[in-house]
């Protein structure tokens, strides 16, 4: 539902006066104020659409009935759809989705050495992150240094697609990559018009602090609106660095970048899925550093995610990451802590498990341990069952005082279907067993669970025309770039 305050989440860090107060500022500093939009394609387009354009400076001046008007047209919701055209995430209401982390430079070994990451990597996170039940997207999570940069973005949807039918999340690093990608996921999905109508990726396209939409990300905006790819807006609130100090400030200057590329979309498409995103970061002043995982951070995502849910928009934030740079106790704490509010704020889709590092760097460990957090995290949203069946009255009124529970028929039903049940990377044993098994710390036991799976777990494979096709289109892309071989790529 549009502009209103019946769909807010569980954990409201802002009170409808506060949401009507942020989203009344941004109409009036979006009309007086502006955006910069540094294409010349998206200033004629704005204009056309009803904004005001100062030519000389490149920024664009939104009426108010423009911005509320494209809010009215995207939708409140956003169906994806996995490699074999099923249905399987639906972005909208309480749902809520993890997903890996995106764009590390780093990789993570598994005896903790960090080098810069490549194809290889991406190629086993993809079967990795395949196997995990509680991570339902993949992701387009590093950096290819050793693929050449005129299709690193391509070359990671090309080994996403062909190592893991779940949907994915992407991107592209410059203006003809949205283009190659879209190729591939139409050949897949069985033409433009099929994945039109069931999409398989949503990409990501960031603006450039503050206030700012460059030339690739606003090329970005329009392409992907004109072939109907659902775009998430990624705005990086930095308080005392691109925006404000306040909280507040910071989140009024992504209100303003969030609903500027949106009013773009729409204007090229009108019904173009956006999602209401980000990845705020706190500015340490004392190192230097950005990092995510800050409370602060975590305390702008869940308020905006409330202006996302007023507006009726899919949401989607960065947490469940840590800005350790080992796989320790902090990670543990930051990835839990981020991942739980972003939860209980009603973030419908989270980025994050498997980072470290000022989301630098990837660790497959991590991601294993990570994966135990987002089903706790499931567990959690699920709340308390009521039914006369669950709260046992009957039950505790025949056994009274001192009954004996454990071998009643009903504890055996329900002892399957009530707790989380964590893998073995939780340790729940005693003392003696834990010792007994080698007194494995976490790490290890996540080392074990990479290994387990990497040798073992065969991801569905991809029909063969499909691949086939596949393999065809992105020799064609390799070939427009004059690239002949990679990694994994096709032959």
């Amino acid at each position: 539902m549009k502009f209103s305050f019946e769909n807010q989440p569980k954990f409201a860090i802002l009170s409808n006066s506060q949401i009507r107060l942020i989203h009344e500022k941004a109409l009036h500093l979006l009309e007086s104020t502006g955006v910069n939009f540094q294409s010349q394609e998206a200033l004629n387009i704005l204009e056309a659409c009803g904004a005001g354009v100062d030519w000389e400076n490149n920024v664009v001046r939104f009426p108010p009935e423009m911005v509320l008007d494209a809010i009215s047209k995207a939708p409140a919701s956003l169906q994806l759809f996995n490699r074999e055209g099923e249905p399987v995430v639906d972005v909208s209401g309480d749902n809520f989705y993890f997903v890996p982390g995106s764009s590390a430079i780093k990789f993570m070994e598994s005896n903790g050495t960090v080098r810069q990451s490549e194809s290889r990597d991406l190629k086993a996170l993809s079967r990795v992150n395949d196997y995990l039940e509680n991570i339902q997207l993949q992701s387009s999570a590093l950096v290819l240094y050793d693929v050449p940069k005129l299709i690193g973005d391509s070359y990671r949807l090309y080994l996403l697609l062909k190592n893991s039918p779940k949907p994915v999340i992407t991107g592209a690093f410059g203006i003809q990559g949205v283009h190659d990608m879209h190729k591939m996921l139409s050949v897949v999905a069985g033409g433009a018009d099929a994945l039109r109508d069931k999409p398989m990726a949503i990409f990501d396209i960031c603006p450039m602090s503050s206030l700012q939409w460059t030339n690739e990300s606003s090329q970005n905006i329009i392409d992907c609106a004109s072939y109907g790819l659902p775009i998430e807006t990624v705005s990086m609130p930095m308080p005392g660095a691109a925006t404000p100090a306040t909280l507040s400030g910071s989140l009024l200057v992504h209100t303003m970048e969030s609903l500027s590329g949106l009013v773009l979309a729409q204007c090229v498409s009108s019904g173009t899925p956006v999602i209401y995103g980000g990845a705020p970061v706190h500015f340490d002043m004392r190192t230097g550093t950005t990092p995510l995982s800050a409370i602060e951070a975590t305390m702008i995502a869940a308020a905006y995610a409330q202006l996302g849910r007023y507006y009726g928009l899919p949401t989607h934030t960065y947490a469940c990451l840590s800005d350790s740079k080992i796989v320790d106790a902090q990670a543990g704490l930051e990835t839990a802590m981020s991942g739980i509010v972003a939860l209980l704020a009603g973030v419908n889709i989270i980025s994050g498990p498997g980072i470290l590092e000022f989301v630098t760097c990837i660790s497959l460990e991590k991601l294993i341990i990570d994966n135990e957090i987002c089903g706790m995290a499931r567990r959690l949203h699920e709340g308390l069952n009521t039914s006369p069946d669950a709260l046992a009255a009957d039950l505790i009124a025949e056994l009274g005082p001192g009954g004996d529970y454990i071998s009643t028929e009903h504890t055996f039903r329900w002892f399957k279907e009530e707790p989380y049940i964590p893998s073995s990377v939780i340790n729940r044993s005693n003392r003696s067993s834990w010792e007994a098994e080698g007194c494995k710390e976490i790490f290890t036991r996540a080392r074990e669970k990479v290994q387990e799976i990497l040798k073992t777990h065969q991801p569905r494979p991809m029909e063969k025309e499909k691949a086939e096709a596949l393999d065809r289109v992105y020799n064609a892309v390799m070939s427009e770039h004059n690239i002949s071989t990679l990694p994994f790529g096709p032959r």
